[in-house]
């Protein structure tokens, strides 16, 4: 089975991922790849792992991590096939924990696929672009079609502390359904190279020794 994590890449309160994840989510449990039983759509939220500003003593290449929340976030984007990023737009790129929350990782990343839907004033195409070159660096293969919602006319907000209702459009549910095609026909194509023979997930084991034992190497 393909599993793929639909990631909310926005942490701060009030936020309007929340809403376009839901949405994001319930569109890919409507593929027929899912309908199907070949794949199964997760919920990935950022703000639920606690990551601090990158705190781990050595780069991430190595995959020896001594801290209890990397190894927690490590052990769940190993265990998916491929992802869906959910991200607004800050600043001409994408939210520092999401950057954040990449940087913490590599090997874990590897080999899988991912689509991108943005949000923002302009659709959020701006941070989708700079998130492509991010993933890129950690072997993530980024689908090319990708969803845009405007915060003019695809998210209505009647207050600014609360997240919106979303309407997205015909074209945009039509770019949805595409880019999960991509994500599932990409991912099952990536699979020998996620699943070596005889190596099982291809990937390093997650290094708990150090995090058991309570912290940061010193």
């Amino acid at each position: 089975m393909i599993r793929i994590a639909v990631v909310v890449g926005s942490t701060r309160p009030g936020r309007r991922g929340a809403g376009v994840a839901r949405w994001v989510e319930e569109a890919a449990g409507r593929h027929a790849a899912v309908a199907s039983g070949e794949a199964a759509v997760e919920l990935v939220d950022v703000a639920e792992y606690g990551l601090p500003l990158l705190d781990e003593p050595l780069p991430a290449i190595f995959g020896d991590y001594r801290n209890l929340h990397t190894v927690r976030w490590a052990e769940t984007i190993r265990s998916f096939d491929a992802f869906v990023f959910v991200t607004p737009e800050y600043n001409h790129s994408v939210p520092a924990a999401l950057k954040n929350a990449i940087d913490y990782l590599y090997a874990e990343w590897h080999d899988k696929a991912a689509g991108i839907v943005g949000y923002g004033v302009e659709g959020g195409i701006r941070a989708a672009e700079h998130l492509r070159l991010v993933l890129a660096e950690t072997k993530v293969a980024v689908v090319g079609t990708q969803v845009a919602l405007s915060m003019f006319t695809d998210i209505v907000v009647t207050d600014p502390a609360d997240p919106g209702v979303l309407s997205p459009t015909e074209r945009q549910q039509k770019a949805m359904t595409t880019m999960m095609d991509e994500v599932v026909a990409w991912s099952r194509a990536l699979r020998p190279l996620r699943e070596p023979a005889g190596t099982g997930d291809g990937l390093p084991p997650v290094s708990l020794s150090a995090a058991r034992s309570g912290g940061s190497a010193q």
